[in-house]
């Protein structure tokens, strides 16, 4: 298990008693929050694996093997962040992330609060400002992460709700998502093409039950 403490590049307003709360409106120029963002998928990445590795502990392969199939996502995004900001004539540093595995449904709960503020406040903010700085390649990557991030919080809401409701054998037996993008789908057989990137789905990685 990591640290207690997750960590965004991001700037912090810092209470009295030394806690750090994330400022509501991200700022910052697009180098300094396409590194934030990469940073955010990172911890992500790794996160999400605990909480697969937790689900599978409790009893909970169904949920397991979603945050297998979110921490892949989350992958290809700080992939695809990484390349821009590396175009851009950013150093990565190396980085070593920091978050809790708590129990199942506090880790879904987690990761819907984590995906929401993302989805309507970060990445929004973050693309206006690239938008205004005429950065179109980090446009796209933020905003694949964006719009993926959007049907994770569906896909986790779900599972919140099979959990507490004990239906969980009605959630995707399998996940598939596009290694370009990361869009990521809940069905047996996904549409031909992703519809984020055009990528075919031949090409999709594929998360069921038992393999991956």
């Amino acid at each position: 298990m990591r640290a207690i403490r997750q960590f965004f590049w991001v700037p912090l307003i810092i209470l009295f008693w030394g806690e750090p709360v994330f400022s509501s409106v991200p700022a910052g120029t697009t180098r300094d929050n396409l590194l934030s963002a990469y940073k955010g998928e990172m911890t992500a990445v790794e996160k999400y694996a605990g909480f697969a590795e937790q689900a599978q502990k409790e009893g909970f392969p169904q949920i397991a093997l979603l945050f297998k199939a979110l921490s892949r996502a989350e992958a290809i995004h700080a992939s695809n962040h990484r390349t821009v900001l590396t175009k851009m004539g950013v150093a990565i540093s190396p980085y070593s992330p920091q978050y809790t595995v708590k129990t199942t449904k506090e880790n879904l709960e987690s990761a819907i609060k984590g995906e929401t503020e993302e989805t309507e406040k970060t990445y929004p903010a973050y693309i206006t400002t690239a938008k205004k700085e005429s950065e179109t390649s980090a446009v796209k990557s933020m905003r694949w992460a964006m719009e993926t991030e959007a049907k994770h919080i569906i896909f986790l809401r779900n599972a919140l709700a099979g959990l507490n409701n004990r239906t969980l054998t009605t959630l995707p037996g399998v996940y598939w998502v596009c290694p370009k993008c990361g869009n990521t789908y809940g069905v047996t057989r996904p549409e031909d093409m992703c519809s984020f990137c055009g990528t075919p789905n031949s090409r999709f990685i594929k998360f069921i039950a038992g393999g991956k």
